[in-house]
């Protein structure tokens, strides 16, 4: 991909994960692999990777800059002024996610907790969400003063269990809000056909997945609310930003009329609402890179699938399981568990060490489940849910927080690889992580002395 030279109009900081670089090494693996032979690079040894960067990140080029500027001209900035841009970007973006309607807001915390209060969702609810998930999917349930109940995770996929979502379902339960980490789509058949026999709303938490495919269709689309990140690390990304997508028109005005501090299309204040509005020149942003996501998005699967196909069969080194009907994936995080095992039993965080000192960027995504933060003590010493909750149901509340799997994933299993920039290199950059990976793995006897 030919990307244009902007260095005299940085704006916006970049990303080079592990900029250490790649020599040549003698004796070639089964796995296919140059670099394997020799000491590995945190005992003294010759890096994989080395004097190489990777592409830069957030994404810039000249029709961004050039959206940028004529808003930036033009005085319109914000989207109740005549001349607003915003209505245009959540035209496209509907369009882009294969939605009817769009109303995008300053963040994807944003977006889940506008979706919970249209929906009428607030103290005495409950919400069942994933523990492995950016904090703004539990603050935006605690933002509606709902009670967030955490579901285990399934330890291949690192979605939420379908089976541990129904165990915790209650009577005071009325969304399902399951997150598609990483990108890749949960077991959203299973989800479904459990909130429809619960009678349940299902709000999909896409903030990572952009333009992800489940079943033909694409992500967002399949609950009744689907909600996306534009912060800047996502794949489309305006620095913060955020948007809900849906079908159905009347509970879309809805959202937009909370966003907008409960004042609907025709300038009245109907309901209770924040203020959430998104600015015209972050919606500048967004509208100038929409021409190239395509191409950026075939490209991270492309690398994606030949890295899949360069650590399939490295022992211990298994990539995130998708579910039948996963087609084509952003690549926001390329994930894979660890299995220490295969590598002499020493730790993840040796593994890492060691990884990273061949100049490639991994490691864990959350050092714990969201399970063990402090964010739990303080709701249940909170008057609003003492007095919208029985005392049995928050004793029963903090003994289910008791999630195996996703302790394991978090301390020992989970790696990942953060690859919206990345990913947009060469297959050389691909074959310099899997070369990495496997000379740790052809070296694991030296990783007792990391």
């Amino acid at each position: 991909m030919n990307k244009k030279d902007l260095t005299r109009r940085k704006f916006v900081s970049t990303v080079s994960a592990g900029t250490l670089g790649a020599v040549a090494f003698s004796g070639i693996t089964s796995f296919g692999c140059s670099a394997a032979a020799g000491k590995l690079a945190v005992l003294g040894g010759t890096p994989v990777r080395q004097n190489k960067s990777w592409p830069e990140w957030p994404y810039v080029d000249e029709e961004i800059l050039n959206s940028l500027m004529d808003t930036g001209k033009s005085g319109v900035w914000c989207r109740i002024q005549a001349g607003s841009r915003v209505p245009e970007l959540e035209k496209r973006f509907a369009e882009l996610e294969g939605a009817a309607k769009c109303v995008v807001v300053g963040s994807g915390t944003q977006a889940l907790h506008t979706s919970l209060e249209a929906l009428g969702i607030g103290a005495g609810d409950e919400v069942i969400t994933s523990p492995l998930t950016d904090p703004g999917t539990i603050a935006a349930i605690l933002s509606a003063r709902a009670l967030p109940v955490l579901a285990d995770l399934d330890s291949e996929s690192f979605q939420n269990d379908p089976d541990d979502i129904e165990r915790k379902i209650t009577e005071n339960t009325r969304v399902i809000m399951p997150v598609h980490i990483a990108g890749t789509p949960c077991n959203l058949e299973r989800i479904m056909q459990i909130a429809e026999k619960h009678n349940l709303i299902v709000i999909e938490d896409s903030c990572q997945g952009h333009m992800a495919e489940y079943k033909g269709k694409k992500l967002g689309t399949i609950g009744k609310l689907g909600c996306f990140s534009f912060q800047s690390s996502k794949t489309i990304n305006c620095g913060e930003g955020g948007a809900i997508i849906g079908d159905d028109e009347e509970l879309m005005d809805m959202c937009y009329t909370v966003q907008n501090h409960g004042t609907n299309r025709q300038g009245r204040t109907v309901t209770i609402g924040p203020k959430y509005r998104m600015n015209d020149l972050e919606a500048a942003i967004l509208l100038g890179q929409l021409s190239g996501v395509g191409e950026r998005f075939a490209l991270r699967n492309e690398n994606a699938n030949y890295l899949t196909s360069r650590l399939k069969d490295v022992p211990g080194i298994v990539p995130q399981k998708q579910y039948e009907g996963t087609g084509k994936v952003p690549w926001y995080l390329y994930m894979m568990r660890y299995n220490k095992e295969h590598f002499n039993n020493v730790d993840r965080s040796v593994f890492v060490k060691a990884a990273t000192a061949e100049g490639i960027s991994i490691g864990p995504y959350l050092s714990q489940g969201l399970h063990r933060e402090p964010w739990v003590d303080h709701i249940l010493n909170l008057e609003v849910y003492k007095r919208f909750f029985s005392p049995e149901r928050l004793r029963q509340y903090r003994d289910q927080l008791v999630l195996p799997k996703t302790d394991k994933a978090t301390g020992e299993e989970l790696l990942m690889i953060w690859s919206s920039g990345p990913f947009l290199g060469t297959k050389e950059d691909m074959d310099d992580i899997a070369d990495a990976i496997i000379k740790v793995y052809e070296n694991r006897d030296q990783l007792v002395n990391v």
